[in-house]
């Protein structure tokens, strides 16, 4: 046994006792390596980095291997701890013997007090320097405590502590060592959610109680991977609903965020993410970083992030505004939203790991706003410490020194492990009763005792009370429950704005917040949407000349009707031309619908004027190409056989066969049109353009909008229709083209329709690829579109009906058909008109000779009937005067 003397504030004495041989035994000597040697009785050896197979197999251990002791139970190592193996074969301070050892205190009558020891990580450096403040602030809580005779008056707490420097790595070493080093610690205290998330998950292993100060993950919420947790630091998601309140006050509907690549950043965002999707809130850009935010910070500029949430620890905030400043991330038109733990002048700080400037740092930070956890009770009363939160601070800056608290880590969360010990020290007072009614003492704690640790946990589990921060309650999961404190950044200095309660969804707004603009920025850069619409001034000249076109049109019908009896008229097809002409009425009547946008008709007509746009202007093509189509086709059906040709003219042209050649074209128009409209009707689309900027200074962009007549598969129904008028166009070409030499008295006009069918071809064909290609300029969509059918129905009309007028009003040509038929012409052609006069001489010439040879022969008798045929006809050339002229010659000298 050892002895350990203790007075108390005097260093004790060890007196070792152990009985037993030396634990060095050696098996083998190599020059190779050391053998390996026997554990001390009570204890074994510890193999870095073998595992219990290979323990087994191997009897030498290489050059520099280290081994440890360790001892069972209360025993410790009295000796070497370390032994190391040496090139020569031998092991470090082999003369010196290590034995396991129990230690018994002896403590004098006038120390009655027992120590409990307390294993603390607190970080003095790192991403949250935040032990400068804290441990201080802690050691100022257990002297307090340790002078208290009403709260544990046999025991007293002692902080053993090490820099864990907020780093897990470092933090595991350091683990090692609390729990393996003497004496064995009663509760465990470390700082930075990521050392506490790997102190928290090996503690139960231990049976210890973890109660953290500065961890705000919240992942440590989670009591099946962390049951035995509690923290004074309420969790980072604590933050979140008075960041959605934030944004439902200011209405915002658009968020983006950026975090460091951490757990506790990530699990925050997390549940940020499900609160916002619950207030209808969208996080539309979400970027993170492992150390250099540079690229995050561009992607947040490209996709025009306004109101910004940023989750990283101190030293990288400085890297992320860094980066904000040369991006021009900041101004009146953004809003970060950072944590509010950190140093006042945190942006102040030089930091050789950015080259931006105290002032650069400050120009991008203005105006952010910071949420939170209230760590300072704001009244001012006296708590369980019997110290208001006033005198607490003026306490803490005298233990500081003098040192600046802008510049002092973790002086905010001071507070909070200034009440963390004072929670232990009330939850451990609390288990001494009840572990004295089960004979246990808390100074029977060891690793394997369970008991003692639930106590402890129900104690912590129930705490009560008021601290230097505020009310000190744990939730279910150990969470500190708190308000919140939201501040923002005006002209350099935090000023506080308002406090939210979210257990009772209280926001406590004081009204001095300070924007940069006018208020609240945007959410996003503000979109107008801006319909482009057809130019009046263009829709007024084209519909001016499309009315005057259809008066055209009812001009030529009227002629046309009011003629009809007229030889002249009646050889030209009238009722054809009748249609060509009400088919060119229909297609200028098109013009206006196609002219009528949003402008003119609200959006729910605009689908109506869609479809007049649709069968106007198809109705009105067959009609007035389809009547001119089908004169061409039936010149040439007959008149274009060279065998059949005379016999053909002899042919008398049936009218119905051009009605129904005409009704066949408009029925298949009418069928394709009626099954488009059945199965895929036209409807109303949008076409969105790049957005535009505006000439003048403002935060918004012009969304050009264009509203278009379409339907599911528009080009398909579209080459349907183009392909089959195509067709026609160019077979009419064709059939004028072979035409064109064919002079007939049936069809007297199909000249004049040849040169119609060209020019409505060749515009039909030119002006629909073009249209479909500037279909997004609206304005010269529908000029190429409008003017292609104005002049379309001007040339037909012009050239089908002028000529007409022109014969008719020039030759007086207006009597009735009895009168017409004595002296008609027939063909539009000057050298016949020349032979119809020279022709009604002659034939009034042979009148009287007719009537001298009357009583003649029998000849005299049948060529006598022959003139009266010619007669009453009056359709003879010369040659036929010829011979009736040579015939009277031979009866009057017969």
């Amino acid at each position: 046994e050892c002895f350990l003397s203790n007075i108390l504030f005097l260093p004790l004495v060890v007196f070792p006792l152990c009985p037993g041989r030396p634990s060095f035994f050696f098996l083998f000597s190599f020059s190779s390596g050391c053998a390996i040697i026997r554990p001390p009785r009570d204890g074994g050896i510890r193999y870095r980095g073998l595992t219990q197979e290979q323990i087994r197999s191997v009897q030498i251990l290489p050059v520099d291997y280290e081994i440890e002791y360790i001892c069972r139970g209360n025993r410790v190592i009295v000796g070497p701890k370390v032994r190391k193996c040496l090139p020569n074969g031998t092991w470090t301070d082999i003369a010196q013997h290590s034995r396991c050892c129990k230690i018994r205190i002896r403590i004098p009558l006038f120390s009655r007090k027992k120590k409990l020891y307390i294993g603390a990580l607190f970080p003095m450096s790192g991403g949250w320097p935040g032990g400068q403040a804290c441990m201080p602030s802690a050691q100022m809580a257990l002297d307090l405590v340790n002078n208290r005779s009403d709260i544990l008056p046999d025991y007293e707490l002692e902080l053993i502590h090490y820099d864990s420097m907020c780093d897990p790595g470092e933090a595991t070493k350091l683990l090692y060592d609390l729990l393996y080093t003497e004496p064995i610690k009663i509760v465990l205290m470390p700082g930075c959610s990521g050392v506490s998330t790997l102190v928290a998950e090996a503690a139960r292993m231990w049976n210890l109680i973890v109660l953290s100060y500065g961890s705000s993950s919240p992942a440590l919420s989670n009591r099946q991977r962390f049951p035995t947790f509690f923290r004074t630091h309420p969790s980072a998601t604590l933050h979140n609903p008075t960041r959605v309140q934030l944004f439902q006050k200011w209405k915002w509907t658009r968020i983006a965020t950026i975090q460091q690549t951490t757990e506790v950043f990530t699990s925050t965002l997390d549940d940020l993410e499900q609160r916002t999707k619950e207030a209808g809130i969208e996080i539309s850009v979400r970027q993170s970083f492992l150390t250099d935010p540079a690229v995050a910070v561009k992607n947040l500029k490209r996709q025009d992030a306004r109101i910004i949430v940023g989750l990283f620890y101190e030293t990288e905030a400085r890297k992320v505004f860094c980066e904000v400043f040369k991006e021009k991330l900041y101004g009146k038109k953004y809003v970060w939203f950072l944590i509010g733990w950190y140093a006042d002048n945190w942006f102040k700080i030089k930091d050789p790991a950015i080259n931006c400037t105290v002032e650069n740092m400050t120009e991008a930070v203005e105006g952010h706003v910071t949420t939170e956890i209230v760590m300072l009770n704001p009244e001012t009363v006296r708590g369980v410490s019997n110290m208001t939160s006033q005198e607490f601070i003026a306490a803490l800056m005298s233990r500081l020194g003098g040192m600046n608290p802008e510049e002092t880590g973790g002086f905010q969360e001071a507070p909070l492990a200034y009440d963390a010990v004072w929670a232990l020290a009330l939850a451990l007072n609390k288990t001494v009763a009840p572990l004295k009614a089960k004979g246990r003492r808390l100074e029977d704690f060891n690793y394997n005792n369970h008991d003692i640790t639930s106590e402890i946990y129900r104690a912590l589990n129930t705490s009560s009370f008021e601290g230097v921060s505020g009310q000190v309650v744990f939730d279910a999961q150990g969470s500190r429950m708190a308000m919140t404190l939201i501040e923002q950044l005006q002209g350099g200095s935090y000023k506080k704005i308002g406090y939210y309660d979210s257990s009772q969804k209280n926001l406590s707004w004081f009204g001095n917040d300070v924007w940069i603009g006018a208020g609240p920025p945007a959410d996003r850069t503000v979109v107008i949407e801006e319909y482009r619409f057809l130019s009046q001034k263009l829709f007024a000249a084209v519909s001016v000349f499309a009315g005057l076109g259809i008066l055209l049109g009812i001009v030529c019908l009227t002629f046309n009707i009011y003629n009809g009896n007229v030889r002249y008229i009646q050889n030209s097809q009238p009722y054809l031309n009748n249609m060509t002409a009400v088919g060119c009425m229909m297609a200028l009547a098109a013009v206006f619908p196609l002219g009528i946008d949003g402008h003119h008709v609200h959006r729910s007509q605009f689908p109506v004027v869609c479809q007049f746009r649709l069968w106007l202007l198809g109705l009105g093509f067959s009609l007035a190409y389809g009547s001119m189509f089908t004169k061409i086709w039936w010149v040439h059906t007959l008149f274009t056989k060279k065998d059949e040709k005379k016999e053909k003219k002899k042919q008398h042209l049936e009218p119905w066969k051009l009605y129904a050649t005409v009704g066949v074209l408009l029925a298949i128009d009418f069928l394709s049109l009626m099954i488009w409209q059945i199965v895929d009707p036209l409807h109303i689309t949008v076409e969105k353009f790049t957005k535009e900027a505006p000439k003048e200074d403002l935060d918004v962009l012009i969304q050009p909008l264009l509203e278009h007549c379409s339907s599911e598969k528009m080009n398909t129904w579209l080459g349907v229709v183009y392909g089959y008028k195509g067709l026609l166009l160019l077979l009419g070409i064709f059939l004028a083209y072979e035409t064109k030499s064919v002079s007939t008295e049936k069809i007297n006009d199909h000249r004049a329709v040849g040169m119609a069918i060209y020019n409505v071809a060749v515009l039909c064909l030119i002006t629909a690829p073009v249209t479909m290609i500037l279909s997004s300029q609206q304005d010269a969509s529908f000029a190429f579109a409008s003017l292609a059918i104005v002049f379309s129905a001007y040339i037909t009309l012009v050239v089908l009906f002028v000529p007409k007028m022109r014969r008719l009003i020039t030759r007086g040509e207006w009597q009735s058909e009895q009168q017409d038929t004595l002296k008609t012409g027939s063909s539009t052609n000057n050298n016949d008109e020349e032979k119809s006069r020279q022709l009604e001489r002659e034939n009034r010439e042979l009148q009287k000779i007719i009537q001298e040879v009357r009583n003649i022969t029998y000849v005299t008798l049948n060529t006598h009937r022959h003139i009266s045929v010619i007669t009453q006809h009056a359709h003879l050339n010369t040659r036929d005067f010829d011979v009736l002229r040579n015939s009277c010659e031979v009866c009057a000298l017969s």
